[in-house]
């Protein structure tokens, strides 16, 4: 396979292509409300936002994004969409100002003050509802990215060129896809597969991993996952109930202790 067959966004969409209508993604917050989507659900979310980025912002590939983003359905559009316009999906702070800015409530002070020519909120709501408050200079996402075209034309993106940087280093795309790939063979993961991805709120995205190889694991394998949040004290047995609805087979993340009916996995 050549460069360009192994960017991530390459990657993604031959995902989309096999099975449009099977759920990517199924996301629990900590009232235990659930939102499942599918990956074409998912991927117009990633069509509208990588419009958004290119019409509304004027992103070039190279631009740097900076991700100040939980564990989500909509940070995962998010990366997605980086990688969909050539751009570098950043999960750290310091160095230069980022082109883009985008974070959920908590974080949009700390956004604001790093310098990025556009910053974009977002409620975090499990069904993309607006922010509460937008406070000036702030581009509420779920408000404006509807406004954009449902379908995004497949850029030539060189999965040479940085599509990710994190911990003080910078990856590639066909670096990105790899520990994706490796992941996934690591972990054993298939189709009748369904991953757990245990998390607490405000957990940053790189709790899928520095190079967010969880996500691309899941890609590369066609696994869907599940993002929940731990277990409430008392909360076990509600949460084993949940994961069975949900057919879970393997479980990452901060996962209660004791003898569970799940493959245990590891970064």
């Amino acid at each position: 396979m050549g460069a360009m067959s192994d960017s991530p966004a390459r990657l993604w969409r031959a995902l989309v292509s096999a099975d449009p209508s099977r759920p990517f993604v199924t996301a629990y917050d900590d009232l235990g409300d659930r939102i499942e989507l599918s990956r074409a659900t998912l991927d117009n979310w990633v069509s509208k936002t990588s419009n958004m980025l290119v019409d509304g912002f004027g992103t070039q590939p190279g631009d740097r994004i900076a991700l100040s983003l939980p564990p989500h359905w909509q940070s995962l559009a998010w990366a997605l969409s980086c990688w969909s316009v050539g751009a570098r999906a950043v999960l750290t702070g310091g160095g230069d100002a980022p082109e883009v800015a985008v974070a959920g409530p908590d974080q949009l002070a700390a956004a604001l003050d790093g310098g990025a020519e556009e910053v974009v909120g977002t409620s975090l709501d499990p069904l993309g509802l607006p922010l509460r408050e937008v406070p000036p200079m702030v581009i509420d996402y779920t408000v404006e990215v509807r406004g954009h075209g449902d379908h995004f034309p497949a850029y030539p993106v060189d999965a040479a060129e940085p599509a990710l940087e994190s911990a003080d280093r910078v990856l590639s795309g066909a670096e990105v896809v790899a520990a994706g790939r490796d992941l996934a063979k690591a972990w054993d993961l298939g189709e009748r597969d369904r991953l757990a991805v245990v998390v607490a709120p405000g957990a940053p995205l790189a709790a899928l991993g520095s190079d967010l190889a969880v996500l691309t694991a899941a890609i590369a394998s066609g696994t869907p996952l599940v993002l929940t949040p731990p277990p409430r004290e008392g909360g076990l047995q509600a949460f084993l109930d949940r994961m069975g609805s949900e057919g879970v087979t393997v479980l990452f993340g901060d996962e209660p202790e004791g003898g569970l009916p799940f493959r245990r996995v590891s970064l």
